[in-house]
């Protein structure tokens, strides 16, 4: 950034100016590029400063650094996950349509290899070419370079957490069972630590070994590498942003209480910023120790070494997904709609084990080496020196005395004039929107039976339970519960997409139960308000075989 450490120190939000001190103001760097690329997926940054993405076309994306297309790739479905780009530039993506691809730095397919569900969470790449997939179906796979499976871990729970690989290999991920788990490099569970709801945050790990993640439980966590409890953290709302370890070594994560943590390795808060709204993307530190967070108003905070706003970037569109940053000082966030946003000239990453998610510009999601900690130091050097842009400390303008204002005359009177008065008409009827026990009985009388399973439609079943679509395509939507975006299968009939009924029941904090007798129906309760699905199961799927619904719909 520019602005000297002296200055670094003083901002008009953490000190009080004197009358003999002025407190220098921190101009925030334009945005130099504004590209609307339909970006959904994050943006992972090549070595050379490429950027790779998934757009809501289904297409991976190649650009050079300022967002000119180089190539794309046509996948199955849309994806979140950052794509993966190896040391021999191969990009490894992964998609809602249960696939992973694997390109060569031309973007030809090499191989693609089908999973048991949709992924939402990022690959991590092990060094030895091998990747870390987890898959909403609640599995793990271990995937060789050509694409072929390893190994297979079953978790039993959808997986939205991505993968993250100590320095000794072990592998760390977050499931919907409310555990953190560890599993040796072969595949074997280590160990699992309970949390106290939903682990959607990716864990980041220390230079010591220690595991950091948060929690829709409203607390941060540190595990020591055995699975036992360093510290815990509250916090004002659920933490599923994925945390950063800085090159001083504080736990660096924002929550959707509005605030932004940094936390030593004791556990102790060393600052807390306030940002002023949720926050679900992870934040970047820069080679200076500057912090860079976006939060859910749209809007980007550069936060200094003691806690102290740098400079804000309004934007007015929501950011859920972290900051990028080029080795060569660029930074890149993405706003709703897929717009990229470019900041040129400014610090490269910190190097260090974990500053950004993921670990690396290129998404590796796993502990650098001591000879790849040397050459991210090589890497950055040139723009952790060169001149900045932007933005820079200036001292406030001493105002100049405002000029007495001549005598103004007295405007003349003029004659009232009697405006013409319309004739008033009636208002239209105000349209009501539909109550979620009508969109439930709309849902159930438009029930399709398929391959043993229930579909009712998207929209009206979504509505019901009183939630939001995010994003629909012909084959997943995104529904969000709460804060979190959580993908379900879609199959599309008659062109109107439909949901089956066991995705709905599988939503986190859904609860579903079965009644029978002369008004047989189906409920779902979610956040204490129950939805009645008039259905009659034994009538819709009356062959027996496996049931579609477990546990408490059977209990009905």
């Amino acid at each position: 950034m520019g602005f000297s450490a002296a200055a670094a120190q003083t901002s008009p939000a953490q000190s009080t100016p004197t009358q003999a001190t002025p407190v220098p103001t921190f101009v925030a760097p334009k945005v130099g590029v504004f590209k609307e690329l339909r970006v959904i997926s994050g943006v992972t940054v090549s070595p050379n400063g490429d950027l790779t993405f998934i757009a809501s076309d289904a297409r991976v994306h190649r650009t050079d650094a300022t967002g000119s297309e180089k190539w794309s790739f046509l996948t199955g479905d849309i994806g979140r996950a950052y794509p993966v780009v190896t040391p021999q530039g191969t990009t490894i993506a992964a998609t809602y349509d249960d696939t992973v691809y694997a390109l060569d730095p031309a973007g030809k397919l090499l191989w693609k290899t089908k999973l048991d569900g949709d992924i939402f969470a990022t690959p991590a790449l092990r060094a030895d070419g091998s990747v870390i997939v987890a898959t909403a179906g609640g599995t793990v796979y271990a995937l060789d370079p050509q694409g072929k499976t390893l190994w297979a871990y079953k978790v039993g729970a959808p997986v939205f957490s991505s993968p993250a690989i100590a320095a000794d290999g072990t592998i760390y991920f977050g499931g919907q069972n409310s555990r953190l788990h560890a599993l040796s490099p072969d595949g074997k569970l280590k160990w699992a630590y309970a949390a106290g709801s939903l682990v959607f945050s990716s864990p980041a790990i220390g230079p010591d070994g220690a595991v950091y993640f948060g929690s829709s439980d409203r607390r941060i966590y540190a595990l020591n590498p055995n699975g036992t409890p360093r510290w815990s953290l509250p916090t004002g709302l659920f933490v599923n942003a994925s945390p950063i370890v800085t090159s001083a070594g504080l736990v660096v994560v924002g929550s959707y209480d509005g605030s932004v943590y940094a936390v030593n390795p004791a556990g102790e808060i060393e600052w807390t910023y306030k940002a002023g709204a949720g926050i679900a993307g992870s934040a970047a530190e820069l080679s200076d120790g500057s912090v860079i967070v976006p939060d859910l108003a749209g809007t980007v905070h550069a936060i200094g070494k003691a806690g102290q706003s740098l400079w804000q970037i309004k934007t007015g569109k929501k950011i859920d997904l972290g900051i990028s940053v080029s080795d060569q000082g660029s930074v890149y966030f993405t706003t709703e709609g897929g717009g990229l946003n470019i900041l040129n000239r400014q610090r490269p990453l910190a190097v260090g084990a974990w500053p950004t998610f993921h670990a690396s510009p290129a998404a590796w999601g796993r502990v650098p080496s001591e000879p790849e900690l040397q050459a991210q130091a090589r890497a950055r050097r040139d723009a952790a020196t060169a001149p900045l842009g932007a933005p820079v400390a200036v001292k406030p303008q001493t105002p100049a005395p405002a000029p007495t204002p001549a005598p103004t005359p007295a405007p003349r009177p003029t004659p009232p004039q009697t405006a013409p008065q319309p004739t008033p008409q009636p208002a239209p009827a105000p349209k009501l929107a539909p109550t979620p026990e009508q969109l439930a009985q709309s849902a159930a009388s438009r029930v399709r039976v398929l391959d043993g399973q229930l579909f009712l439609p998207l929209e009206d079943s979504v509505g019901a339970l009183r939630l939001k679509l995010q994003t629909v395509t012909a084959t997943t939507a995104t529904v969000l519960v709460g804060p979190t975006a959580v993908p379900v299968t879609v199959r599309v009939l008659d062109r109107v997409p439909f949901v089956p009924l066991a995705a709905l029941t599988g939503l986190p904090g859904v609860r579903a139960q079965l009644v029978t007798g002369n008004a047989p129906a189906v409920t779902l309760t979610l956040n204490a308000q129950t939805t009645r699905f008039p259905l009659s199961l034994g009538k819709l799927v009356p062959l027996p075989g496996k049931p579609e619904f477990v546990g408490p719909l059977q209990k009905g």
